[in-house]
């Protein structure tokens, strides 16, 4: 790295509490509280700045509304099995506007993705494996 971004990132680091303070009021504003995953990241300020930076541009990119972007989130917590994102991700989503029918479609939509995700994954080893016992 060249030494005038590791001179970047360490004034920056410097500035962690400071930072550190404005992520937990970001969150707090964005998802309605702030998540333990961030909490318990705080003890390490070089990869909670970082990783919370790049999660705040994501859940927020400029091609999307809030609420449209909770929904995908909803959706992908959902098929993640994250239980804790999901309930987060459904507070935020109806903060930013969405209904209560538009969350639930959304998890019926991420539902029909992991069903297929299993089904498409179980489905080829049972064509491998009835292959293999016609040839035995």
């Amino acid at each position: 790295m060249k030494p005038a971004n590791k001179d970047l990132i360490k004034a920056l680091l410097e500035e962690s509490p400071s930072l550190q303070e404005d992520i937990f009021d970001d969150s707090e504003k964005m998802l309605g509280t702030v998540p333990f995953i961030l909490q318990v990241m705080a003890r390490r300020p070089e990869f909670m700045i970082f990783s919370s930076l790049k999660d705040f541009y994501a859940l927020r990119p400029k091609s999307l509304d809030a609420r449209t972007a909770e929904l995908l989130a909803v959706a992908a917590a959902a098929s993640a099995g994250a239980d804790k994102c999901l309930k987060v991700h459904m507070a935020a989503a109806h903060r930013a506007g969405a209904s209560e029918d538009e969350i639930l479609d959304a998890i019926f939509i991420a539902a029909i993705i992991g069903q297929t995700k299993v089904l498409a994954s179980a489905l080829r080893a049972f064509q491998d494996f009835e292959g293999e016992s016609k040839e035995e």
